[in-house]
C-alpha cells in the first residue's frame, strides 16, 4: 500500500488528487499540507474533498506531516511553497512530485539541482492526452518548418493565477526546441497597436481568462492557404489527478534525477 501525502490539499487540484486517491484500492492518503492561514486548515482533508472523513486533518505547519512514514509526495502549490517543500523531501528522502506551475527559468533550475538527491518528476501539466500532445506537436513542428507561423492559444478558468500556463509555456519550448530557436528570445506574448508585420521567427502565445474553463490548448501553424490546428480541451481536473497518481506510483521505483510525464508515460 502506498502512503501518499498531498500539499495545497484544499485547493481545486488538490481535493481532486485526494479524491481519486480514495479511490484507488493500492493507495491511501497519509498527510494533507495548505498554507498556515487557509481556514480549512484542521478540518478532515477527506470532507474537504467530498468522500468522507479519512482522519487526516489538514495541516498547517509541514513539521506536523509523517514525512518518515510516506512514500510519495504531490504538490500543486506556489513556486516559493513548492522550492521549499522539495528541501524537506530531500531531506527525508520523499520522492516528488510537482504539478506546480509560474515556475521561472532559475525556480526550474532549482528544482533540477535538488532533484539530483531524489526521484522528482515535474510536469506543468498531468494529462495523458496533453502529453500526447507535446509529443505530436514537436514532430508537426519538424515537418512543416519554417514556412509555417506559430501560434499558441490557453484559456483557463478566471481565478487562474499564471499566464500562460504551463502547459502552453511548455508547448511554445517544445515547437522553439523543434525549429531550433531559443523560446526566450521568439516568445511575443502581446500584439497592440502598430506592430508591423509577423516575424518568422516569432511564437505567438495568447492567454484568455473566463468563468470556469478547466483547460483549453490549441497550437495553430498558419501556412499560405491552409491551416493546422491541434486542440486539447480538458472537462475535468479528474484528468489531472490521475495523471499525478500514475506519476507518483511511478516515481517511487526511479533513481534520483528530474523527470517529467513523457518518462512516466514512455512517451521520451
Amino acid at each position: 500500500m502506498a502512503k501518499i501525502m498531498v500539499f495545497g490539499a484544499a485547493g481545486r487540484m488538490g481535493r481532486r488528487i485526494i479524491s481519486v486517491i480514495h479511490e484507488h484500492e493500492q493507495v491511501v492518503l497519509s498527510g494533507a499540507l495548505e498554507y498556515a492561514g487557509n481556514p480549512l486548515v484542521g478540518q478532515d482533508a477527506g470532507e474537504i474533498a467530498g468522500v468522507g472523513n479519512l482522519g487526516i486533518p489538514i495541516a498547517g505547519l509541514v513539521s506536523d506531516l509523517p514525512f518518515a512514514e510516506s512514500d510519495v509526495l504531490i504538490e500543486f502549490t506556489t513556486p516559493p511553497a513548492t522550492l521549499a517543500n522539495l528541501k524537506i523531501a530531500v531531506e527525508y528522502q520523499v520522492p516528488m512530485v510537482i504539478g506546480t506551475t509560474g515556475m521561472t527559468v532559475e525556480e526550474r533550475e532549482q528544482v533540477r539541482a535538488l532533484a539530483a538527491q531524489i526521484p522528482v518528476v515535474l510536469a506543468p501539466n498531468m494529462s495523458v492526452g496533453v502529453n500526447v500532445l507535446f509529443k505530436v506537436v514537436a514532430e508537426v513542428a519538424k515537418i512543416l518548418g519554417d514556412d509555417y507561423d506559430v501560434e499558441i492559444l490557453e484559456a483557463h478558468h478566471r481565478l487562474k493565477k499564471d499566464a500562460p500556463s504551463g502547459t502552453a509555456v511548455r508547448l511554445g519550448e517544445i515547437v522553439a526546441e523543434a525549429l531550433q530557436r531559443d523560446y526566450q528570445e521568439v516568445a511575443v506574448f502581446e500584439r497592440r497597436g502598430f506592430t508591423g508585420e509577423r516575424t518568422r521567427e516569432e511564437i505567438g502565445m495568447q492567454t484568455l481568462r473566463a468563468g470556469d474553463i478547466v483547460g483549453d490548448h490549441l497550437v495553430m501553424f498558419g501556412g499560405l492557404g491552409e491551416r493546422l490546428e491541434i486542440v486539447h480541451r480538458a472537462h475535468s481536473r479528474d484528468t489531472f489527478a490521475r495523471g499525478a497518481l500514475r506519476a507518483a506510483l511511478w516515481v517511487m521505483d526511479q533513481q534520483p534525477g528530474l523527470y517529467d510525464m513523457q518518462d512516466v508515460l514512455g512517451l521520451g
